[in-house]
């Protein structure tokens, strides 16, 4: 089985070396040896978020949290091509859905996308808040998945936005899909830039009620 893995704050595991201990603590200490009653001599990561992972087992636990003993410190490098997924904001929780799928398959960040017929709209405090809301579920994911890396949550842009987007990937030479039901062009023939290259891909989800065929001249 493999092994857990606790988040932490960027930057929290600098200064930690293998052959050293790490104290997990705060809400992810809490999680680690309260609810899921990690004990000694149990294997757990923690990541960081920007691509450090501590490899540790367990040494003792306490009020302050899960004391560590590390095995190893790694720093996992970026993937590239960077994948960008556009996700369209849609009512229920079916964004945040696509979004959680979309990081537990590798996805490097996220753009909620207000298009027309979008039944959610961001303002104000909702805006705030809903963005936080996909931050949470993107932090949850990246556990789930035991990735070293939490996707960026950007903040929503409208079609015109999206459409400056799509231009600037395509000007840097990376490569922007829009999946439409009604597309001619099948995905599996795009074409992709190659592994390692320093571009941008870009797929674009639209709403529930579908993508206006205005918004689909904009963003070509």
């Amino acid at each position: 089985m493999s092994a857990p893995v606790f988040l932490t704050e960027p930057g929290a595991l600098r200064g930690v070396v293998a052959g050293g201990t790490y104290l997990l603590d705060g809400a992810e200490g809490r999680h680690a040896g309260v609810v899921q009653r990690r004990g000694p001599g149990e294997r757990v990561d923690v990541v960081d978020g920007t691509g450090v992972r501590l490899v540790g087992v367990v040494e003792s636990t306490g009020p302050d949290g899960v004391r560590l003993r590390v095995l190893a410190r790694n720093e996992e490098p970026p993937d590239r091509p960077v994948l960008v997924l556009a996700q369209a904001l849609a009512k229920g929780d079916r964004d945040e859905l696509a979004i959680e799928a979309a990081t537990e398959v590798g996805v490097d960040a996220v753009l909620p996308w207000q298009a027309a017929r979008s039944v959610v709209v961001w303002r104000g405090d909702r805006a705030a808040k809903s963005r936080a809301r996909w931050l949470g579920t993107v932090r949850a994911a990246t556990k789930q998945a035991r990735r070293s890396r939490v996707p960026a949550v950007e903040h929503a842009v409208d079609t015109a936005g999206l459409a400056r987007r799509v231009a600037d990937v395509v000007a840097a030479g990376g490569t922007a899909l829009v999946l439409h039901e009604e597309a001619t062009v099948p995905l599996r023939t795009a074409a992709l830039p190659v592994d390692g290259s320093d571009v941008e891909v870009l797929v674009v989800v639209g709403p529930e009620a579908d993508t206006l065929a205005s918004e689909i001249g904009d963003l070509r």
